[in-house]
């Protein structure tokens, strides 16, 4: 099997078990399904399957009225922004004015949105002034396909200061990793009292960072004057968590940085999202061979993790069911859990962007 037949098993079996309709949460507009989804996006753009889309698309009409906006999502939380990339991309294939409806708000809202003095924005009202790491995989692409969509380049400015923010507070400048979050006001109990920062480099957060880097840098205009700062933020990341990756499964843990741990364990969704942006910067660049021997191992290191059920069905392993902060404690005793939407979609990022990167470049197409 190649990367793209494991995302086609993927995507059935979570279509065999959740009628659209029904993926959790259920009712509610939120970025456990849009992450699946956009993997799934990607499958459907290699493969055509109309299956997919029309699938998406159920999910979409499922959490809409007639008029496009939706019916349940929290409108000062960024998770629940992410799906509206959902719309951007099946508007551009249907062109029913509908499908904008939902991002027009979400563009209004994202221009509101509450920050922290320094500009940064809050992760969620009940969190004030912390910037969470995966905040900017949940809005920055997003603001991007927005700024694209109604010719609004001042949404690039916005996502370009965010990430100047995560550099100048998250980013560890021993390892070049970035701590989980950063409390602008120093007064959440889990964060230290003089930097504001949590204790630890969580490997799925990281993730969601390492690929909005370089969704962002494909997603906007060449002419853009930071444009290349995404890649190379993107590259130095790739590059800080290289040495971290398991020897000989080319996993990375959950913690990525207590390598020598006995607790600390291999964490899938994050490894699939090293691998996704590993391919996808290799994609888009040309790279030294070793970004390809790395995602090579690893993408094989996240496959030996699979388990198959009787009729066949994919069973995607030792994925983290989500967290907020904390120390290192709360990290490692995080419950893990099979076919997670969080896990699913991490997995068909990297099997869509790991065939797109070398295995469909190998069969000389």
């Amino acid at each position: 099997m190649n990367a793209l037949d494991y995302a086609r098993c993927a995507c059935d079996t979570l279509m065999k078990k959740f009628e659209a309709p029904k993926l959790p949460p259920v009712g509610r507009f939120h970025y456990h399904q849009g992450v699946f989804l956009l993997g799934m996006y990607d499958v459907y753009k290699l493969t055509q399957k109309k299956e997919y889309y029309e699938y998406i698309d159920r999910w979409l009409l499922s959490n809409m009225k007639s008029d496009g906006s939706i019916v349940y999502y929290e409108a000062d939380e960024l998770d629940d922004m992410q799906p509206a990339s959902l719309l951007t991309e099946l508007y551009a294939v249907n062109g029913d004015e509908k499908y904008l409806t939902m991002p027009r708000c979400a563009m209004q809202l994202l221009k509101e949105w509450k920050t922290n003095d320094a500009g940064g924005f809050w992760h969620k009202d009940m969190f004030p002034n912390q910037m969470w790491l995966d905040g900017m995989y949940m809005a920055g692409p997003l603001m991007i396909r927005l700024g694209n969509l109604f010719s609004d380049p001042s949404l690039y400015d916005t996502v370009y200061r965010q990430m100047k923010l995560f550099k100048e507070h998250n980013l560890d400048s021993e390892t070049g990793l970035y701590y989980h979050a950063w409390d602008a006001s120093k007064k959440t109990r889990e964060v230290d009292k003089e930097t504001g920062l949590t204790s630890c480099f969580w490997g799925r957060a990281i993730g969601w960072f390492v690929v909005a880097m370089f969704e962002i840098y494909e997603l906007l205009p060449a002419c853009y004057a930071h444009r290349e700062e995404f890649f190379e933020t993107g590259k130095a990341l790739v590059d800080a968590l290289l040495p971290y990756a398991d020897p000989k499964t080319g996993l990375w843990k959950q913690v990525i940085d207590k390598t020598d741990r006995e607790d600390n364990w291999d964490e899938v969704s994050c490894s699939s999202l090293f691998v996704y942006a590993i391919s996808k910067m290799c994609a888009l660049k040309p790279m030294d061979d070793k970004y390809k021997a790395f995602a090579k191992k690893a993408y094989r290191g996240v496959i030996d993790t699979l388990t198959f059920s009787d009729d066949g069905g994919i069973e995607i392993n030792k994925v983290c069911i989500g967290t907020g902060l904390g120390q290192y404690k709360d990290y490692i005793e995080r419950p893990v859990s099979t076919n997670d939407l969080h896990g699913v979609g991490a997995f068909l990022l990297m099997c869509a962007g790991y065939y797109v990167a070398f295995e469909d470049q190998e069969r000389g197409r």
